[in-house]
């Protein structure tokens, strides 16, 4: 494949997306929003954070329960708690600069790996090495001949796709993620609209398709939906009896366990006989 191809998709094809013109703090904010959720539903959350925190310490001087609160229905709202926790390090111990170094990023709370690097790359022009889903899996096609890749990411993966970033590794990284979230998706792939298609081993191979196990649990009735249940109940209150809560669900138990589970995570609080978010 020509890397050059892709280069050229992404000058024509990218996406007006405000975090690809913003600084280091609004590209850090976007990866913290953007873990498992679509760009739709963050664009207007990135947004509203940036100009009401458009620093690290800004949001360093919020109120727990006002991020919390502010994080809406984005999921996952340990997320919103490690962006504040980071911001409160950055802001004190690195002059409310957000670190370039991948050594320093990933010792900041709910910097991994892949959030590191694509910082380095997306803020700083580093040529990191960036791999999310969308481009694991493009790369899976393109190069494997499979449809999707492994389910971990193993130190040879690294390594091979490490030697394909080319001298403008940081456009590389950001285009083939473009590519992988609007050309070669997970359910639809625009084949016949690839630029690299003659190069492509999955379609060589005749696109062989393999079978879907899914593991994963219906959202309705989960834990993770009653936690959320309970979470918007306390953002729009500012307190709530465990009564007033099992009133919102049909399981006791598990209004109970999402209870003791939200508070060892420090999202709510106890307060009396009530919960509240946490301050």
């Amino acid at each position: 494949m020509k890397q050059s191809l892709i280069l050229d998709w992404f000058d024509q094809n990218q996406r007006d997306l405000p975090w690809r013109k913003t600084d280091a703090w609004g590209v850090m904010v976007s990866e913290f929003m953007l873990q498992q959720t679509p760009v739709n539903r963050v664009l207007p959350k990135w947004h509203e954070w940036m100009e009401r925190w458009p620093d690290p310490a800004a949001l360093a001087e919020a109120k727990k329960s006002d991020v919390i609160s502010a994080w809406g229905r984005l999921g996952y709202p340990r997320r919103a708690l490690r962006l504040y926790e980071s911001a409160k390090l950055i802001s004190s111990e690195h002059g409310n600069r957000v670190p370039r170094e991948v050594e320093v990023l990933l010792s900041l709370p709910g910097v991994g790996d892949y959030t590191a690097a694509a910082i380095a790359a997306f803020a700083y022009g580093d040529s990191t090495l960036v791999l999310d889903v969308n481009i694991r899996r493009f790369f899976a096609r393109m190069y494997d001949g499979v449809e999707n890749p492994t389910a971990s990411l193993s130190r040879y993966e690294r390594k091979i796709r490490a030697e394909l970033i080319p001298q403008d590794g940081p456009k590389w990284a950001a285009a083939t993620m473009e590519f992988g979230a609007l050309v070669c998706t997970a359910r639809s792939p625009l084949c016949n609209q690839c630029p690299v298609k003659v190069s492509c081993a999955w379609a060589k191979a005749g696109f062989p398709r393999e079978e879907v196990k899914s593991k994963t649990q219906a959202w309705h009735g989960t834990d993770r939906k009653c936690r959320g249940t309970v979470v918007q109940a306390l953002r729009e209150n500012l307190k709530l009896t465990p009564s007033a809560l099992k009133k919102l669900w049909d399981d006791d138990a598990q209004v109970e366990k999402a209870l003791k589970t939200l508070l060892a995570d420090g999202l709510i609080e106890a307060t009396g006989k009530s919960y509240k978010l946490s301050d």
